[in-house]
């Protein structure tokens, strides 16, 4: 059950659909959308708001309430394997084994409390990520303009807007003053949208091109305004994508496709084997036929790997804390593993691949040169670069006059104090204050010479902004903006605009958004409460491109995801151009026949899309519901898709992917609550980490299968040649669950701490329909199983002919077995690298859980209770050096088995080569 608020929606402007709830706000005058929600340019009354909120519930988005201790307890009993094992103890206390029984429960109980501590703790840490600070918002309540809590807004109110201010309810504006909004989060376009109040729109407008509407979620960047919320909590555009978030998702981790596989494997194989054992015992070895199913049962258990379960959990969880400390915060601990094996990330740009933080890339002055600006971000940390060395002071002095026209034309404010920059207002403003501080410039100080006398706001039907100041003796006007416009209002020869205007339209090709700057003479006499003229007769100062840049790293992760055999494509609500220089930056695409528009997947349809999706890496001017059907087409194809994602619009395909990774800083409640997987930091470099630590996870998993099911296959075989000899059994079935689940058990959670080796990252990702029992597991637990098993019983055949009690056998049989497990275990480290060439000292807790394992098997054969338990009885020294010679076959045997695949691989890919 789903708890949270209900949510704010106008009488008669419900609607079930989540991306059409709020279309009719923007098509009709602002008189009807007064009608429609029973309120006035005034604002509402106490009373009135106080009521509005009984009926239409706090302005906060829905969300899924954290798992008690009880539910994530409960959650590690949702296993395949947990639900073979426990039916297998219930078997056993029926017919009276309760030993086994309780051997079995106490393995449930530890993975139990092992899961809920790690998840639990997993848990706390994505809740820490959590902004806590409260939003407020201005509203006038009674005639007076006041501060509430944004959950306190209703529809019908009115607030107040400006510069820096967060969007608290989806409102329809009233006023505006040169308004612009950042809604990168909701829509994936990195430029703030200017709004304007008089516009209306078609039904079916975009969200993004609602000109006439602000948005819970978006922040002002510039201007200030006046709006009527309409639309609050659920109801609100946010809220819809919450909706989507919090439905079902359809993807799961590939731990747990792989573990269902591999859990239906071992089930059917170990109650066959049990059964053809039991079978055979009756019908060739004389015994009875409930003696032999007494014992059928004892092997089933036996061989199905109960420590497979704690050694999972282990795995996982040490894999949670080794990715907590790289930046990755795991939500699900089936999650861990993820990462690494995913064949397709596809990853947002907006503040994922990018920093969301517009920055001055190129500058070009009229006589076409051109100069780089090194540095990313906001902070002015950077300089200027012409052919790629610093600039000399006399370039810096021909800059100067730019620098000072775009720290004279500015509403931002770039600060830095405490050890540490801070700014607000308009991203292209900001953008334009680090250019001239990096130059050297400093706004404060510009003011203070060249005090400003009057200014022309930016507006749309403008698209310039002018900003009037004292020079000297006279008055000059700084302008920026869009280059047609403001070249229209230079002086100069024809040919000097032209050459302009190329200059524009060739930083725009290479996808910087280009702004002009321009200075020239104001009128005589201009003052501060005339309306200023339209600047003219001016000169060209320069062009400016901007881009919004790659996050530090992003570049070098992309790279190496890539030497991993992991694809990466780009899905953004930006512009195809932007889009596409970005994705040049990464090394992802070079060619526009490699970007696919929203428009694009609309004509080709369901169908097509598989199409589209082979050959393109970016997807450009996408809306949210098309990103999922992206992830959908490329889990049709055969991928494990991982999605990362910071916004409320990348939500709904966080949650449908295999593995969401949200950013855990700059990212939205909604898409961390959709994600498995959060990223402290939000570098898309740290995703390389969780790949390389998934990996590991994964690998740690395959050999603690591979260690449990091979002994316990093992097992099998030398019991079945017992009973088929018609020897007396040759392991007693306490004796088997003391192999299975206290010295392997021991030994098995100690391989789950192995360290990654260095060629994780250089190994290509599992393909998706691969089991875990693919071919060479299977080749390693046959020649595992085949030695252990062949040698035990040739010992244990050889003894009772040397005339031995059985009990002297089993004793002798047994310590055989546990030091097989020991020399075993560092066969186990690698599937393919020579336990010789991997050191110990690599692996403490490994060799602590081996000594561990060895020792307690020793205190059980000299100890009372060990010889009451196990029918264990001390050994002689001439036993122990035979029986420590007879383990080392199992090293030879996977030494040799690893050599053999070495050579043939080398051959499959020279042939394939």
């Amino acid at each position: 059950m789903i708890s949270g608020p209900r949510g704010g929606l106008a009488p008669g402007a419900s609607t079930q659909d989540g991306t059409t709830q709020n279309s009719g706000w923007h098509t009709d005058p602002i008189n009807e959308v007064l009608l429609r929600l029973g309120a006035d340019k005034a604002g509402l009354t106490a009373e009135g708001a106080a009521q509005r909120l009984l009926d239409h519930g706090p302005n906060a988005l829905p969300e899924s309430p954290p798992p008690s201790v009880f539910e994530i307890a409960a959650r590690q009993f949702r296993s395949p394997l947990i639900y073979v094992l426990g039916l297998a103890a219930c078997v056993s206390l029926a017919l009276g084994e309760a030993k086994d029984a309780a051997f079995i429960c106490g393995v449930l109980i530890i993975n139990a409390i092992i899961g809920t501590i790690q998840e639990s703790r997993a848990e706390k840490a994505s809740q820490a990520l959590r902004q806590m600070l409260t939003t407020h918002a201005s509203v006038r309540r009674d005639g007076q303009v006041r501060e509430i809590n944004a959950d306190q807004v209703v529809p019908g109110d009115v607030i107040w807007l400006e510069s820096g201010n967060r969007v608290p309810a989806d409102a329809r504006l009233l006023g505006a003053h040169g308004l612009e909004t950042d809604e990168s989060l909701l829509t994936g376009e990195s430029l703030p949208v200017l709004k304007d109040p008089l516009w209306t729109g078609p039904v079916d407008t975009p969200l993004a091109d609602r000109r006439n509407m602000v948005h819970a979620g978006s922040n002002v960047s510039r201007g200030r305004a006046q709006a009527i919320v309409v639309a609050t909590g659920i109801r609100s555009a946010l809220g819809s994508l919450a909706l989507d978030m919090l439905a079902p998702g359809s993807g799961k981790p590939p731990l747990v496709y792989r573990m269902e596989q591999f859990t239906r494997l071992i089930a059917i194989s170990v109650l066959s084997a049990a059964t053809i054992v039991a079978i055979m015992g009756s019908a060739l070895g004389g015994y009875s036929v409930t003696e032999m199913f007494l014992f059928g049962v004892a092997l089933a258990v036996s061989a199905i790997p109960e420590g497979l379960p704690v050694a999972l959990t282990v795995a996982l969880a040490i894999g949670t804390t080794r990715m907590a400390r790289r930046g990755v915060i795991v939500r699900r601990l089936a999650a861990v593993e993820g990462l690494g094996s995913c064949t397709l990330i596809a990853s947002d740009k907006t503040g994922t691949l990018t920093c969301n933080e517009l920055t001055v890339r190129e500058v070009r002055l009229p006589d076409g040169s051109t100069y780089e600006v090194v540095g990313e971000g906001f902070v002015p940390e950077g300089r200027f670069l012409r052919d790629g060395r610093p600039i000399e002071p006399d370039e810096g002095s021909r800059l100067a006059d730019l620098a000072r026209a775009v720290i004279l034309c500015n509403e931002a404010d770039l600060h830095h104090a405490d050890g540490s920059w801070t700014w607000r207002g308009d991203p292209t403003d900001v953008a334009l204050l680090t250019m001239a501080y990096k130059l050297g410039w400093r706004r404060d100080n510009s003011l203070e010479l060249h005090p400003q006398v009057n200014d022309i706001p930016f507006e749309a039907e403008r698209q310039f902004a002018a900003s009037y100041h004292r020079i000297g003796a006279s008055i000059r006007v700084m302008v920026k903006g869009a280059p047609e416009r403001v070249l229209d209002m230079c002086a100069g020869p024809a040919e000097a605009i032209d050459n302009g205007r190329n200059l524009a339209s060739d930083m725009a090709r290479q996808g910087y958004r280009v702004l002009a700057v321009a200075e020239g003479p104001a009128p005589e006499g201009l003052t501060d409460t005339e309306v200023p003229p339209q600047p003219a007769a001016l000169q060209l100062l320069g062009l400016v491109g901007m881009i919004d840049p790659l996050r530090p790293g992003a570049r070098e992760a992309v790279a190496a995801a890539r030497r991993a055999g992991v694809d990466t494509i780009m899905v953004t609500g930006d512009h195809p151009v932007t889009a596409l220089a970005i994705a040049r930056d990464l090394g992802l695409a070079e060619s526009d026949d490699e970007v696919v528009t929203g428009a694009e997947m609309v004509v080709a349809g369901d169908d097509g899309l598989s199409g589209l999706l082979a050959r393109a890496r970016v997807f450009a001017r996408v809306a949210p519901h098309q990103k999922l059907l992206i992830v959908e087409a490329a889990r049709r194809a055969g991928h494990f898709v991982a999605v990362t994602g910071d916004g409320a619009n990348d939500a709904p395909a966080l949650k449908a992917a295999n593995i969401g990774v949200a950013m855990g800083k700059a990212g939205t409640d909604v898409a961390r609550e959709a994600a498995e997987l959060v990223i402290s930091d939000d570098h898309f470099a740290t995703i390389t980490a969780g790949i390389e630590e998934g990996r590991i996870a994964y690998d740690n998993i395959r050999n603690v299968i591979y260690l449990l099911v091979s002994t316990g296959a093992a097992e099998v075989v030398l019991v079945a040649l017992a009973i088929i000899n018609g020897m007396p059994i040759p392991l007693l079935p306490v004796q088997l669950l003391w192999l299975n689940l206290v010295t392997n058990g021991i030994q098995d959670v100690a391989l789950a701490f192995e360290p990654g080796h260095h060629d994780v990252l250089r190994r290509s990702p599992r393909p998706p329909g691969e089991p875990i029992f693919n071919r060479l597991m299977i080749e390693r637990t046959i020649v595992g199983a085949l030695v252990i098993g062949l040698v035990g019983y040739g010992l244990f055949h050889w003894a009772i002919d040397q005339g031995w009690e059985p009990d002297h056998a089993r004793n002798a049989l047994l310590l055989l077995m546990v030091l097989f497990e020991n020399v075993h275990l560092f066969n186990c480290r690698s599937e393919t690298r020579s336990a010789f060439v991997l050191s110990p000292l690599q692996s403490p807790v490994l060799m602590l859980g081996m000594i561990a394992a060895f020792s307690v098997h020793v205190a059980a054969l000299y100890m009372p209770w060990g010889q009451l338990l196990l029918s264990t009885q001390p050994v002689g020294a001439e036993e122990w050096i035979m029986l420590a010679g007879l383990s080392l076959l199992i090293l030879v045997a996977m030494e040799l088995h690893k050599l053999s695949w070495a050579l043939r691989s080398g051959a499959f890919s020279s042939r394939s080569a």
